[in-house]
This record gives C-alpha cells, sequence and structure tokens, in this order.
C-alpha cells in the first residue's frame, strides 16, 4: 500500500512538469477530487444525449457491470437514456470502456473528443473511477436532459491508498439500504475504506452465531429521558426498545456490495474497554465477573472491561473467527481507545495476574492483551489496526497499524517507529462537530468544524521524513452518532466535509486549492440534491442577522456567506430574488414587517437555497441558544431534547459542565419583560469525577428557577420558577417582568437545582419592550 503513497508524490511532480510544459492552458474540470493531470486538447466537444451507447469490451463482466452503474447515474441524476452495447452506433456519441496498462492499481485515463468519450484503465477500480469522474463531467449543474463536454484529456490516480470514513453504527443504528446508499457516495468520491464501527458501550450489532446474546442483549435499549420511559410498548407494558442488529446475511450482502464499488469494509470490535454491551450479554468476560446496571443509553467513557481469564481470550478469538469470515478485509480493527483501568486495578484476581506475567502497571497489561489479539489475527492472515493509544503501552505488535485520533502526533510516533499509520484526527476530521454555528445545524458537539477547516486539513506532517511519509497509508473522515439520531443527519454532517477528505485523500499536493474547490463546490451540491443528499448548505447558504436600530422604526438586517463563495442578491418585495436582483453591499435599514428573501449567486446562478424572513419586530431581539454566547467552553454539545417521541425536537447548544448562557449587549431601553424558551434533558454522561465539577447552585423552590443576572457576576434582574417545565415535554415559555434598564448589558442565565440530572437549558431568550408593534398597526 506504500506504494501508492510514494506514487502520489511522482504524480504532483508529473503534474506541475506537464503544467508548466504544454502550450494549452489546463481547462476547469469540475470534478471531486481534482484529477490528477487535466489537459485541454484541440478536438471537438462531445455532446452527450439520448441514445448515447456505452461500449464495452465482448465478455467484460466487470466493465459490462460498471456501464451498467453509469447507465443508472446517469438516468437518476441527468435524466439521459445511454445504452450499453458492444460497438458504437453510426452518428451517435460513444463512451468506450477500454483495458489497458496503467501507473497503478486504481489509475485511470479519460479523454473526450471528436464525437467520443474513452475510459481506459487496467482494472475495475480503474474504470470505476473513470466513469465516475465522466458522471461529474455529465452533470455540472442540476438541469436534465443533454450535455456538451469539452474536449480534455485526463490522468488521474490516487495519493494514498488509505481513503476512508468511519461509520458508528454501534451508537445509533442504520440500515442496510443507508449503508448501501452511502457506499454508492462514497465511490463517487473515490473513496475505498468503510470502517464500519459494530460495536461499543451502547450496543453490539453484530450477529455471532456462537454467541446469540451478544446481539439478543447488547443490540438494544431504551432511550434516556423521561419522554422515552413514558413510551410504553403494549406489546410488552415496558417502556420501548430501540436498536437494531446485523445477520451474517446482512453482512455479507453489504460486503460484497461494497466491493463491487472497491470498497473495502473494515469492521470495528472494541476491546479491552467501549464492552459494556457484551459484558451485559455475557457478565462473566467483564472484569469483576458480575452484569452492571444496564445503562446502555449514556454516553462517554464507561469503566467496564475484558478481564484476561483464558476463556475471555477464547471467546473474543472465536468471535473474531466469525468476523474475519465475514470481511475479507485485510485489516482487523480492535478498538483500544479510552480503556479505564480503574476496575482492573481494583480486581485481586487481575492483579494476581500481572503479577504472575510479570507485569508491572496496567498499562502494559493493556498491551499484553493488545499482542494476544494480534497474535491470533496475525495468525490467520490478518492485521490488527487499533486507535493511537495502542501506542501508549509500547512496543507495539509486529505489523500492527495505527489510527491517529487524538491529533497527528500518533501518527507521527507511529510513522517514526516504522509502522503504517491513518490519520483521523479530531477535531479535524470528526464530522459530529458542527458546520456552521446556525441553529439548524443537526445536533452534534458544539464546535465549529467548517468545510474549509476540513480542506486545510495537511496530512503530510513536517516533523516525519520521506521515508517515514510512506508509512502515512491515507486519511480517514469519522462521524460518530451519539448524538446523530437520524440518518438524514448523518448525511448532512457527513456532505460536502467528505468531498474536502476525498480530494486531500485523492488529488495530489499540487492541485490542492480551496479557491478551485469552492469554485467546483456548487456542482457538487447539485448533484447531491439529484443523488437524494441531504448536504449541509453552510458553505453556500445566505446568513441574515437583524438588529435593532434602536426604537421600533428600523432593523439593520445584515447578509453574509460563511466564505464569501458567490455574490449575494436578495428582494425586500415577497419576490424571489434573481441575479439581477440588487446585490447586497452593506446592512440594509428596513421598517418592520418587511419580508426579505436572499439567495448566492454564481455564474449567473443560484447556488444557494433562497433565506427568508420576515422581520418581526420583538422576534428581531431573540437569540437561541446557538447565537447567545456560552460562558465558558468545557465540554459544549449541541444536544437534541429527548421529546417528544415522535415529531421535531428541539436543540440546544450547552455547556454540560456549566450549564450557563450570555445575551451579549442586550439592548434594554424601553424592555419591560424576558421570555425565555427553557427546556430539560436527562444528564445521561459517563464523565467519571468530573462530575463533581459540574456547578450546582442551590435551588428556593421544589423544581428550582431560571436565574437572570446583569453580568454574571451581578445582581439579580429576574426570577422565573421552572414547575411549568417539569410538567411538559419539549419547550416551555417562561415569561417575567424585569425593573427598568437603560443601555446595553451582558444578560447572565443560569438554573438552580439539586441534581445534574436532568440538565436545565435555555431554547431561545428575547428581550420584550412594553410598546411592540403589531401587524398593521
Amino acid at each position: 500500500m506504500r506504494r501508492l503513497a510514494r506514487l502520489g508524490g511522482l504524480a504532483a511532480g508529473l503534474a506541475a512538469a506537464l503544467i508548466a510544459g504544454r502550450s494549452q492552458a489546463v481547462p476547469t474540470v469540475n470534478i471531486i477530487p481534482a484529477p490528477m493531470i487535466a489537459q485541454a486538447s484541440g478536438a471537438s466537444p462531445v455532446r452527450i444525449a439520448d441514445g448515447a451507447v456505452i461500449v464495452v469490451p465482448a465478455s467484460d463482466k466487470g466493465a459490462r457491470r460498471i456501464a451498467l452503474w453509469l447507465r443508472d447515474l446517469a438516468g437518476r441524476t441527468r435524466g439521459l437514456k445511454l445504452t450499453p452495447a458492444d460497438r458504437a452506433a453510426s452518428g451517435r456519441a460513444a463512451i468506450v470502456f477500454k483495458r489497458g496498462v496503467a501507473a497503478s492499481r486504481e489509475s485511470y485515463d479519460l479523454s473526450v473528443g471528436d464525437g467520443r468519450v474513452t475510459i481506459t484503465a487496467a482494472t475495475d477500480a480503474g474504470l470505476l473511477y473513470g466513469a465516475a469522474s465522466l458522471w461529474q463531467l455529465m452533470t455540472p449543474d442540476d438541469r436534465r436532459g443533454p450535455v456538451t463536454l469539452q474536449a480534455v484529456s485526463i490522468h488521474d490516480a490516487p495519493r494514498f491508498a488509505w481513503r476512508g470514513l468511519m461509520l458508528d453504527s454501534a451508537r445509533h443504528y442504520h440500515s442496510p439500504a443507508f449503508i448501501k446508499k452511502l457506499i454508492d457516495v462514497m465511490a463517487l468520491h473515490k473513496l475505498n475504506v468503510l470502517h464500519w464501527h459494530l460495536t461499543d458501550d451502547q450496543a453490539w450489532r453484530l450477529e455471532i452465531k456462537k454467541y446469540p446474546r451478544l446481539t439478543r442483549i447488547g443490540g438494544w435499549r431504551v432511550p434516556a429521558g423521561a419522554a422515552a420511559k413514558a413510551d410504553i410498548d403494549p406489546k410488552t407494558h415496558k417502556p420501548r426498545l430501540y436498536g437494531g442488529i446485523y445477520t451474517q446475511a446482512q453482512v455479507k450482502e453489504i460486503v460484497a456490495y461494497a466491493a463491487a464499488r472497491n470498497i473495502t469494509i473494515v469492521p470495528e470490535i472494541e476491546m479491552p474497554g467501549h464492552a459494556l454491551s457484551a459484558i451485559l450479554a455475557y457478565p462473566e468476560l467483564g472484569s469483576d465477573g458480575r452484569a452492571p446496571a444496564s445503562i446502555q443509553s449514556d454516553w462517554g467513557v464507561f469503566p467496564y472491561l475484558y478481564n484476561l481469564d483464558d476463556h475471555t481470550f477464547a471467546v473474543l478469538d472465536e468471535v473474531l473467527t466469525e468476523v474475519m469470515a465475514l470481511f475479507p478485509s485485510p485489516y482487523i480493527h480492535v478498538g483500544g481507545d479510552e480503556a479505564v483501568k480503574d476496575q482492573w486495578k481494583a480486581s485481586p484476581k487481575i492483579q494476581a495476574q500481572m503479577k504472575a506475567l510479570g507485569i508491572t502497571s496496567e498499562d502494559e497489561l493493556q498491551s499484553y492483551f493488545t499482542h494476544r489479539i494480534a497474535t491470533f489475527l496475525t495468525a490467520h492472515g490478518r492485521k490488527l489496526i487499533g486507535w493511537d493509544e495502542i501506542l501508549d503501552n509500547a512496543p507495539l505488535p509486529p505489523g500492527a497499524t495505527v489510527m491517529s485520533w487524538r491529533g497527528i502526533d500518533g501518527a507521527i510516533a507511529a510513522a517514526k517507529a516504522g509502522h503504517d499509520t491513518v490519520l483521523a484526527p479530531a477535531p479535524w476530521l470528526y464530522f459530529d462537530n458542527r458546520q456552521s454555528g446556525r441553529p439548524q445545524e443537526p445536533p452534534g458537539r458544539g464546535a465549529v468544524i467548517d468545510l474549509k477547516t476540513v480542506y486545510d486539513f495537511d496530512p503530510a506532517p513536517a516533523a516525519l521524513t520521506t521515508e517515514q511519509h510512506d508509512h502515512i497509508l491515507g486519511v480517514q473522515a469519522n462521524v460518530w452518532t451519539e448524538h446523530i439520531r437520524t440518518e438524514d443527519r448523518v448525511e448532512t454532517m457527513l456532505f460536502p466535509r467528505l468531498a474536502a477528505v476525498a480530494e486531500t485523500d485523492w488529488s495530489p499536493r499540487s492541485a490542492h486549492s480551496w479557491d478551485s474547490f469552492a469554485d467546483r463546490l456548487p456542482a457538487m451540491l447539485a448533484r447531491y440534491r439529484a443523488l437524494g443528499v441531504k448536504a449541509d448548505d453552510a458553505a453556500v447558504a445566505v446568513t441574515m442577522d437583524a438588529i435593532p436600530e434602536g426604537g421600533w422604526d428600523n432593523t439593520a438586517v445584515r447578509l453574509s456567506t460563511q466564505f464569501g463563495i458567490g455574490e449575494i442578491h436578495y428582494t425586500t418585495d415577497g419576490t424571489t430574488p434573481t441575479v439581477k436582483s440588487p446585490a447586497y453591499a452593506t446592512p440594509l435599514s428596513l421598517p418592520p414587517f418587511t419580508e426579505v428573501q436572499a439567495a448566492a449567486f454564481k455564474h449567473g446562478a443560484a447556488i444557494s437555497p433562497v433565506t427568508e424572513r420576515v422581520i418581526v419586530p420583538d422576534t428581531v431581539r431573540r437569540l437561541t441558544s446557538q447565537q447567545l454566547q456560552l460562558c465558558t467552553n468545557k465540554l459544549v454539545l449541541n444536544l437534541e431534547d429527548d421529546g417528544p417521541i415522535k415529531g421535531p425536537r428541539a436543540v440546544f447548544l450547552v455547556d454540560i459542565m456549566n450549564p450557563c448562557w450570555i445575551y451579549p449587549k442586550a439592548e434594554m431601553d424601553g424592555v419591560a419583560r424576558l421570555s425565555v424558551g427553557v427546556g430539560q434533558i436527562p444528564f445521561n454522561f459517563q464523565i467519571g469525577a468530573d462530575k463533581d465539577k459540574i456547578p450546582l447552585r442551590p435551588p428556593h423552590t421544589h423544581d428550582g428557577e431560571l436565574e437572570v443576572r446583569d453580568g454574571c457576576d451581578g445582581p439579580v434582574i429576574a426570577t422565573l420558577p421552572l414547575t411549568p417545565v417539569t410538567k411538559t415535554t419539549g419547550v416551555t415559555t417562561l415569561t417575567a417582568a424585569i425593573a427598568p434598564m437603560t443601555g446595553a448589558h451582558d444578560l447572565c442565565f443560569t438554573f438552580t437545582a439539586r441534581s445534574v440530572d436532568p440538565i436545565s437549558v435555555i431554547d431561545w431568550v428575547q428581550t420584550v419592550p412594553a410598546d411592540a408593534p403589531k401587524p398593521g398597526a
């Protein structure tokens, strides 16, 4: 695999030399990831319309399968009817698949001109990626019907061998249909590794025939919160269970589906930590031999580890034997992260085992555990890969690969020690982080890791020599799903950030250009829409910020986009903006109840959805939790309410270590009262002793209060009892009158409580003047 990484460097040099030496300009090829070499040719353009044929070599089953894949893609996304055939038809454009010598297993050549498109590759993988590039050339916009392709010659090969995505299906279950859809979209991005996280504290998803309780017990849980506890299943008369499992038949089908798209599925079976679900199913595997309380609905780091008995290793060996029979991947991921060793320290039996083995620390004991599992995998022709904690107890097992998630230091240490490594670092490539600070972002972690931050990630650490760089197999994005409950939200968190990772993984370093990527992004967003992928539009969407201009006569409306891609056009008369509508330059001063609509445009076409807002005076003064400031930034999460069970739920941005919000510089002239949307969510977080560091402000009533201060160290200006909040699910509006104030003030919002569970949270805050105008007044 390292030879492919070296090829990336050679390709970059070759691309630079060709670009410098040719007379014709490089065409703008609207492809993500950008190809290694794209050269304009003097041939005539090619028009692809209904009836164009896809010519495949006779008896070439692989080429025909890919031709059918391309035909279906073109039909779904462009409305074109292409026909696979053994030969070209006279007078019709032809797409020709050819076998030929290639620089690497995944490389391809693509030429367009004089009525023909030719894709040449040595392997099915190369033909697939050539077809993916052609599909992108055929979909430069969201139109349907014929498309004209400019003449071009492309020579393309990947920079890295491991181009990956980690999907966490343990915390939340994903249907086989969704996983297949994701595999399809991965292939279009030329990604080739799906790292499938199948077991964790919250669930064991993979059927193991010899140990059926793993899925029967470990695959299901009652979600956290009062709403879930009240959702009674009429069949069992108990709270309804959430979950799902993957049968071995389903896994075989998914693995084969992925292989047909040049994607290897690497399974992850966590050990020795993140083992609660397995221990619930078979308590004898745990460190103390007892079944812990079933708290699978908690998030965080649990203290439950496997013990080191021969019986436990025998069970794990048998589990891995079934895993290897399902997944032909050369790698088996064993986790190895976040193994809290308190139970090992407290167990006399494990301490005696350590002494007998001559092991002096629990960290060294984990190294022993990892080596023993690695020996078993090696004996069966597989390689162990684990998170970078397996480095903490060096030396690593021979041939072990390190997946670096705690930044890039793990990758550097592994490469310097002569071990292969995959870069999957937080926070840059952790896609459970938000893509923007907009209120409509899906639940997840609170940090904002936007598209440009992902694109700018450098996979070539300066601390490594050229030879050590060869140990970097590639780059991997990761989507952890503790807080991502639905499949639609998984897509939104992944895309378009996964396109940025794909370009880092595939394209030569010389092709890395944010400006170029941003120029190609709108077409990619249109392709996502055509594919039915619910991508996040934060990178191009217009944001409207409305700021009161004193009194009620006017409101200043500021329009912006996240990165300045395109030009903003707007209307104030209720019509949909076009490229001929006024271009935004400075904040708009607008009277109450004006309807503003705005969109971003590039090259004469809209590249964003229309953002619209009616300037209602009182809601202009409303800020959501995502727009408020947090008092601290210790453990910030964008959390979804636990109810209602059906229907939309509120999402709250909160620092769970200090639930405290600030409405900054609130204009208080004429304000008579405060309205606040308040919810309560379960404290279902395993954070160990850190839980004791959460401040608890003593309540004055049974259910506690929301206290509002003039500055967090200032006097209380309003106290709002929480009793109404405790009697409902969802968000409750609390209102309190306040004494007259003048000028701008930082309003600070905190709650009183007797315990950390539940967490009271702010959804929104609104200042309400006494003389707010009404529509039509």
